[in-house]
């Protein structure tokens, strides 16, 4: 079998949508030189942008699904190339770790929680930001929350400063608020 494989062409007419199923099958005949199968009713295709044309793909006889989203590296990618959905699925992700932590974490010290922070939920926060840095106001308050709800499940962190998120990078816990 074949990992995923990823051809990608702009179609803007009818003879783009030819020369990209060539493109297919010149990588189906190599997969075939090659004793390699592709197996067809896991391909699918994605039309990007609201010009596209929408051309009907195939594989061995067999018509290749049409898919509204993909995921590919842990990034959720969509017709629309908008970061809604990838920045809904970081969220539930985060909350599901969360309601995890909460039920298991005992020790409740802000130094280590900090930390678990920084190790657990960060990571997926930042993965791969550059390529889906969210820039509508609703995907950077839903991120938020995340920070937000950690702060208020555990009390002992009450005193230390959240930044806001003004882009995935500061998405992490501050230093301890200053008393005046």
């Amino acid at each position: 079998m074949i990992g995923p494989t990823k051809l990608v062409r702009p179609v803007n007419n009818c003879t783009d949508g030819q020369e990209l199923q060539l493109d297919l099958d010149n990588v189906r005949s190599w997969a075939g030189r090659w004793q390699m199968k592709f197996n067809v009713s896991k391909c699918n295709d994605m039309h990007c942008g609201k010009g596209n044309l929408g051309y009907n793909y195939g594989m061995d006889g067999v018509p290749v699904e049409e898919a509204d989203c993909e995921k590919d590296l842990g990034v959720t990618f969509t017709t629309d190339l908008k970061t809604k959905a990838h920045c809904k699925d970081i969220y539930s992700k985060a909350n599901r770790m969360l309601g995890l932590l909460s039920r298991t974490i005992k020790y409740k010290n802000p130094a280590v929680l900090t930390t678990l922070y920084k190790c657990l939920f960060r990571p997926h926060l930042e993965y791969c930001s550059t390529a889906w840095n969210p820039h509508y106001n609703k995907d950077k308050f839903l991120l938020e929350r995340i920070q937000h709800r950690f702060t208020r499940i555990f009390p002992t962190l009450d005193h230390y400063h959240m930044k806001p998120v003004t882009s995935v990078g500061t998405v992490v816990p501050g230093r301890k608020k200053e008393q005046s």
